[in-house]
């Protein structure tokens, strides 16, 4: 997981925020006890100058320090004693965190808090625009059993549904493998057999275990980059944020590869796209409806080179699932 350093701030920012909440509760909370108690400002004041003997007497005097510290204590049992007799709880004046582990400050130590892991894959979740369909699509939801084992498909060699077990093996592996090789995915077919929904299945695994996955269509695509190139209303850190994001994700996903108005324009920002996705490593899921000849006509030379010496190619086969299941309904 990579987090970049205005993600990252965001995050700490959020956790700044909570503590500020619950600094700013507290005086509230402080400020009505001593109002309705004044007795209760003695004794804060009785503390106060006793933890600081406390402090002078540990430096040399062990038997001062420890009555010092018995009086504190003593204190204190006063001064929970006074906030029950006046209908508050003993703690009303604790601070109250969301997280007691960590005080709201995301780290045990140096080490992150199980809340700020759970942060990040909120946060990640919030920007990949999947949170909903990942409810629905993922690999519990999936079923062999909309892919037909009655016929052999004959490009494949394979039923659709012994080709889809197949493709599972290579997905799960390209998952489990995915902090320690780098690997891309081109996955063709025609509509309806499940490109989208296989994809939508990885972008949930690698979201849970904490990955920045950002999901696109081809339109959504190349709409950012066009924004990108031309958009002049936008300063260049709002541009630049946008497009490193895109650029830098741990996994990028294009849905519907060839959807788009083809021209000049979206052939070369999908081939700077993608190559600088390779060229630093990053992984590219493609899915498209468009045959091998589709996409060496569609896009330039290079692009198809790209794509076919890079990705590892899976063709989806079977019927289209939607359409079956509109019927049935």
């Amino acid at each position: 997981m990579e987090l970049t350093n205005s993600q990252y701030e965001q995050l700490m920012n959020y956790y700044y925020q909570q503590q500020m909440k619950s600094k700013h509760e507290l005086e509230e909370k402080t400020k009505q006890v001593r109002q309705n108690i004044p007795e209760y400002i003695q004794l804060e004041k009785q503390i106060y100058q006793l933890s600081v003997d406390y402090a002078k007497a540990r430096l040399s005097h062990t038997q001062i320090a420890q009555n010092l510290q018995e009086q504190i204590h003593s204190i204190t049992g006063q001064k929970e004693k006074l906030l029950r007799d006046h209908g508050y709880p003993p703690d009303y004046l604790q601070p109250v965190y969301r997280c007691p582990d960590c005080k709201d400050t995301g780290y045990i130590g140096d080490k992150k808090c199980h809340c700020f892991e759970k942060q990040i894959i909120h946060f990640l979740y919030e920007r990949s625009n999947l949170r909903e369909i990942l409810a629905r699509e993922n690999f519990g939801q999936f079923d062999l059993l909309v892919y037909p084992d009655d016929y052999i498909e004959e490009t494949t060699g394979q039923t659709p549904r012994d080709n889809m077990k197949k493709i599972l093996n290579t997905v799960r592996d390209f998952i489990s493998h995915f902090d320690n090789t780098f690997a891309n995915l081109l996955l063709y077919g025609n509509t309806g057999v499940g490109k989208t929904f296989l994809t939508n299945c990885i972008a949930k695994e690698l979201l849970d275990s904490s990955h920045t996955v950002v999901y696109l269509t081809s339109l959504q695509l190349f709409d950012i980059l066009e924004t990108y190139k031309f958009d002049r209303d936008l300063s260049y850190s709002e541009k630049d944020a946008k497009i490193s994001y895109l650029l830098d994700s741990e996994l990028l996903i294009i849905d519907d590869l060839g959807t788009e108005l083809n021209n000049s324009f979206t052939s070369s920002q999908l081939y700077r796209c993608i190559d600088t996705r390779l060229n630093h490593h990053r992984s590219t899921i493609i899915s498209t409806n468009l045959s091998f000849d589709d996409l060496r006509e569609q896009y330039s030379e290079r692009i198809f080179s790209r794509l076919t010496s890079n990705y590892t190619l899976l063709k989806l086969t079977g019927d289209d699932i939607r359409l079956k299941k509109a019927i049935q309904q």
